[in-house]
């Protein structure tokens, strides 16, 4: 998936912004991951997959199958890993292949619901709520998109569900799937394009 950010006065993404169950299917394919949750924790579980089980951290509200923007909830079903981008600053290209580009200081995410580019890329400034994918936290230092309320997208189904590095302590997201960063790069170099997680 291309990541290319727009601006305000660009082109902007064209799509019927249609009421849908913005999911990516439910079959599971030969090289995805499975998310399972530990019996203790709503906000913690485990990716199981390419040879690996590692544990994860979820969203604070935990699962749902009703995802609404701001619920802080992981969405259910297959999301598919699209490809993204890594902080070329602080580390070399992850052994991956997917499609991985270094972040830009101007990088943003719209979250605004409403607006035209609402969970899309944009560059910064950008007016309208978005969220700044260069980040001090090391969060975002590789951060992959999941193919959640892309294409069909549907206002206010939730933006922004990304596949990033978690905190050592594994604290809850804000509805992304976080790994520690030595998981993460553990498990990039076994990822396939296609590859899904399943939720």
């Amino acid at each position: 998936m291309k990541l290319r950010a727009t601006t305000a006065n660009r082109s902007r993404i064209r799509d019927r912004d249609r009421p849908a169950t913005p999911r990516s299917g439910t079959g599971t394919g030969a090289g995805d991951l499975r998310l399972v949750l530990r019996r203790s924790s709503a906000t913690r579980g485990r990716l199981v997959g390419a040879g690996l089980d590692l544990p994860c951290a979820i969203g604070r509200s935990g699962l749902t199958s009703a995802k609404r923007e701001g619920d802080g909830a992981t969405p259910r079903g297959r999301l598919a890993i699209l490809g993204g981008v890594y902080r070329a600053d602080r580390l070399r290209r992850p052994r991956c292949a997917l499609e991985l580009r270094p972040l830009r200081r101007d990088d943003g995410w719209c979250d605004a619901p409403g607006d035209a580019n609402y969970n899309r890329p944009v560059r910064l400034p950008y007016r309208p709520s978005h969220e700044a994918m260069w980040r001090d936290d090391g969060l975002y230092d590789v951060v992959l998109v999941l193919g959640w309320n892309i294409r069909p997208r549907a206002q206010g189904r939730g933006s922004a569900i990304f596949f990033h590095l978690a905190r050592p302590d594994h604290a809850p997201t804000a509805g992304c799937i976080a790994l520690t960063k030595p998981d993460m790069l553990r498990l990039l170099p076994r990822l396939r394009p296609g590859a899904a997680i399943i939720v």
